[in-house]
């Protein structure tokens, strides 16, 4: 496994500097840093290959070949079949083309299950359904003291009527993961599909599609060390009987007949090389066996960031945490507001000092009208593969300082 400053030398936007500091990007869950070989794959694509698809000359051909690495270099983050691997503009636009294709089967007695504890990407788009199909929207509570998800109520949620259970794999919010197996086998329990946002997921633990047995599933590269381009998981079978919103001319076969117009070409050849930076920083037989070994890492190494984290600002009065705490298993992301300073005051502080934090409800709404937090937000502070230890102990000293 790659040493952490080596990983850290792949990232040219670390040499940034605010008032003489170099920068802490804590931002990673509204979208990650990207490492040189992503820019140049981009880079490459954009001066020597730029075409569009499927015509008999070399660069259009070209074009064919990046889409196709992009397919197998995603099918192999996820655990799928090239096949089963589409692209569009991000995670949103994507689940709502999905949702309108599914929703065409629909009408009033179905029931779609949505949960509090999700983004509204995948609230919104199920909500259409309401309005535009008539069917019924249940939607399943969070526990706002650990910021899980009640799973008695999950299971009470899901009959005969339902026909999509929608759930994120992680909290974008407060890093909660969710056991998607559990929820994916009580959908086809009773027939329905499940739909899973596994965006905060796919940056801090390796997804399976196979081994959670989800119909659908969606993240997006930004997120994990890519540019602005959105995935789409789905069963082959299922990709292909959808009843799509397309182009009567567009291909009609499984993934492209999910991909409406020209693709973001560029996007896709830096998704399959954000894949393969992170492939990059282990050995191992397989690009899959590489990611596995990387992603491992990963996972311990912020557990310790975010346990430390955790500890030290728990013991500081004005500072109220959010979310399960480290001893369950969460991403590296944690969710924090300070008594009388808002969200936004305290997110400006800490970026005079070079320390890059988001703020707000971080589209996660229902859940922070939930947890009291609807007016002002939380700061949130999420680790990368680019975290260190002594980054976190300057945050630290800092919200000390913030607190007087």
């Amino acid at each position: 496994m790659a040493s952490l400053q080596e990983i850290r030398s792949r990232f040219p936007a670390l040499e940034r500097r605010v008032n003489s500091q170099s920068v802490a990007y804590f931002d990673g869950p509204g979208g990650t840093q990207v490492p040189q070989a992503v820019v140049d794959a981009v880079a490459d694509y954009l001066l020597h290959h730029n075409a569009n698809a499927h015509w008999a000359y070399p660069t259009s051909e070209e074009t064919d070949f990046v889409i196709a690495q992009g397919r197998a270099a995603l099918a192999d983050f996820l655990n799928a079949s090239a096949s089963e691997i589409a692209f569009g503009a991000n995670m949103t636009t994507l689940t709502f083309h999905l949702a309108r294709a599914i929703g065409r089967r629909l009408g009033p007695g179905d029931e779609i299950v949505v949960t509090e504890l999700d983004h509204h990407a995948n609230v919104a788009p199920w909500q259409a359904l309401v309005v535009e199909r008539g069917v019924t929207l249940q939607t399943v509570a969070v526990r706002p003291e650990s910021g899980e998800l009640d799973w008695a109520d999950l299971a009470s949620k899901i009959n005969r009527r339902t026909k999509v259970v929608a759930i994120g794999a992680a909290s974008n919010a407060l890093g909660t993961i969710n056991d998607v197996a559990a929820a994916a086998a009580l959908a086809h329990e009773v027939g329905a599909l499940i739909f899973v946002d596994a965006v905060h997921y796919a940056p801090h633990r390796l997804v399976d599609v196979r081994a959670w047995d989800c119909d659908f599933l969606a993240c997006s590269a930004y997120k994990f060390y890519g540019p602005h381009v959105g995935v789409l998981f789905g069963k082959n079978d299922l990709l292909q009987s959808l009843d799509l919103p397309k182009l009567e001319p567009a291909p009609n076969t499984t993934p492209e007949r999910i991909e409406t117009g020209t693709q973001n070409h560029e996007g896709i050849a830096g998704a399959a090389a954000a894949v393969d930076f992170l492939a990059s920083l282990a050995v191992g037989p397989t690009r899959r066996a590489r990611l596995t070994s990387v992603f491992d890492s990963f996972h311990d190494s912020g557990a310790t960031l975010i346990g430390h984290l955790w500890q030290e600002l728990s013991a500081i009065p004005m500072v109220q945490l959010f979310g399960p705490d480290p001893t369950t298993l969460r991403t590296p992301t944690i969710s924090f507001s300070i008594r009388g300073i808002p969200a936004r005051d305290v997110s400006r502080k800490l970026a005079e000092k070079g320390l890059f934090v988001s703020h707000g409800n971080f589209y996660a709404k229902t859940l922070f009208e939930r947890i009291g937090q609807s007016r002002d937000g939380l700061v949130r502070v999420g680790c990368a593969c680019y975290t260190e230890p002594r980054e976190i102990a300057r945050l630290i000293e800092v919200v000390r300082e913030i607190c007087g």
